[in-house]
């Protein structure tokens, strides 16, 4: 049973104290500000000349809303941004608490003038099993979504979400949400604890008639830092945001990731022993690319190692580097609710040079799925300093497969990693097939490094499955606790398939 009457009286309580301030239905903007491309990142730099201040807690009955109660109140989509104009966009709100302790300001700009979001709980609908709430002016929406015509017309589809601290997640048109991004990465992996940046306000450009993009402006806040986003969005088979930031250091900031992804792996076949499970692979994400400043192409299988684990890929101006999702069959996860094979995997590509540093892979032990245990971005080599100003620029592609071809090296399919009866394990890494691959696999050259244990010189077979080349070899660890591996496949003595890292750990 609805209770939207009651929601829309308390909306109406909060938002004014007389009937005669009564508005008409849906998201209600305030008082105009004057808005230029420069608001953000003065409001940003005058933030940091400021001691950090956290912003206020909503009421506490909000705050400690259960996951169950939380989901039983909902954005009504007949109140969304632009509704029955005719923008080619929508904008829902996302109410506050459970997770989403703080509200976040969002503004809507048009003819340079930026009007706030006021908050109304007459835009939700909820259920006779949503608590009785507190209401004061410490209130507001927790997030956005962003919907268009992706497949019909007058059909409104969302393609993009930004709630909670600096996250924000995507998708090509006709997937699912799963891995996300987030504004800034701090610390994350050190003994001391990570710090999650917040996105605390928001300023939407109203679109023109006919477009396809968005363009949404973000400040953000954080004890070490405030800075100032821009996300020129377009929708399509591939989501494309082009990003740009400047962040400002209030302190000392030697642990910096730009463009962070977080993603979700849980097992696959590099270690299905681990877990009782009727799928084949659980995982958001299934791998690291990365296209080097040095012109290489690594592929780093994702693991869920029984304790942290950080990799750095040291590099000088990156040409981009992401987190894959390469399965992309029903069968690969066998799964009907989660439906695994249609996440997007999300690819990152430099604006400029970002110069000396790492593309940093946090991998953190998880045992469910529901838990995101993988990080990765571009750490500089280089701190920014307190009172600094740090600039870029990049470009993030969401998708089934929005990495460029970079060369058209062939792509590794899946790895597998088992024991043997005889012992030792033996490692099977498929490649895509290809009119590269020549026909006599004799004439391909194996690389197989191994840093520590006994490892074969391995084995190219064709696979009758994927028709293309399968390189397996046989370690024996020994006394290791950890190997570092590197395999590829070469022709004429030159690279004729992606660099494959792993790091195996002993169980």
């Amino acid at each position: 049973m609805l209770r939207r009457d009651m929601l829309k009286a308390l909306g109406a309580l909060a938002a004014a104290p007389s009937a005669a301030l009564a508005e008409e239905p849906g998201l209600q903007t305030g008082e105009g500000t004057p808005f230029d491309a420069q608001t953000v990142v003065s409001r940003a730099r005058a933030l940091a000349a400021r001691p950090y201040e956290p912003r206020p807690e909503i009421p506490e009955s909000w705050r400690n809303l259960t996951y169950d109660q939380y989901r039983k109140i909902w954005f009504d989509s007949r109140n969304a941004l632009w509704e029955n104009t005719d923008r080619p966009q929508r904008v829902d709100v996302f109410p506050p608490g459970l997770y989403f302790p703080q509200a976040v300001e969002i503004n809507v700009v048009e003819a340079g003038v930026a009007r706030p979001l006021k908050f109304d709980m007459g835009v939700f609908d909820f259920t006779d099993k949503f608590p009785d709430v507190g209401m004061d002016d410490t209130l507001g929406y927790s997030g956005l979504r962003l919907r268009a015509e992706l497949e019909e017309p007058g059909i409104f589809q969302e393609y993009a979400v930004f709630q909670g601290a600096s996250y924000f997640r995507g998708i090509g048109t006709g997937e699912i949400y799963g891995l996300s991004a987030r504004g800034l990465a701090l610390k994350t992996g050190d003994p001391a604890g990570e710090e999650f940046p917040d996105f605390t306000a928001f300023w939407l450009e109203t679109p023109k008639p006919g477009s396809g993009a968005v363009v949404l402006h973000a400040l953000l806040d954080s004890p070490s830092c405030s800075g100032a986003w821009r996300f020129d969005i377009a929708h399509g088979e591939t989501l494309r945001m082009e990003v740009s930031a400047t962040i400002f250091a209030r302190e000392e900031m030697r642990h910096v990731g730009i463009a962070p992804l977080t993603s979700m792996f849980l097992f696959d076949e590099t270690m299905r022993e681990r877990f009782s499970d009727f799928r084949p692979a659980v995982h958001d994400s299934d791998g690291l690319l990365i296209h080097n400043g040095a012109g290489e192409v690594i592929w780093r299988p994702l693991a869920n190692p029984l304790s942290l684990q950080i990799s750095a890929f040291s590099d000088s101006d990156p040409r981009g580097f992401g987190l894959m999702q390469r399965p992309r069959r029903f069968s690969d996860f066998a799964d009907l609710e989660a439906l695994y094979h249609k996440r997007p995997a999300l690819w990152v590509t430099p604006g400029e040079d970002w110069g000396p540093g790492a593309v940093t892979l946090v991998e953190i032990p998880a045992d469910l799925e529901i838990y995101d245990n993988i990080v990765a971005y571009w750490r500089p080599s280089e701190p920014v300093q307190a009172g600094a100003e740090h600039s870029m620029t990049y470009t993030l592609d969401w998708g089934a497969d929005p990495a460029p071809a970079a060369g058209m090296p062939l792509k590794v399919l899946s790895t597998a990693i088992g024991g043997r009866p005889e012992g030792g394990n033996i490692v099977a890494i498929d490649f895509e097939d290809s009119a590269l691959v020549p026909e006599d696999l004799d004439r391909l050259d194996i690389v197989v490094r191994g840093s520590a244990g006994e490892v074969t010189p391995g084995l190219v077979q064709r696979n009758p499955d994927t028709n293309g080349p399968r390189l397996a070899f046989t370690f024996r660890p020994g006394d290791a606790d950890l190997i570092e591996f590197r395999a590829q496949l070469r022709l004429d003595g030159a690279p004729l398939s992606e660099v494959w890292l792993y790091r195996w750990t002993r169980a």
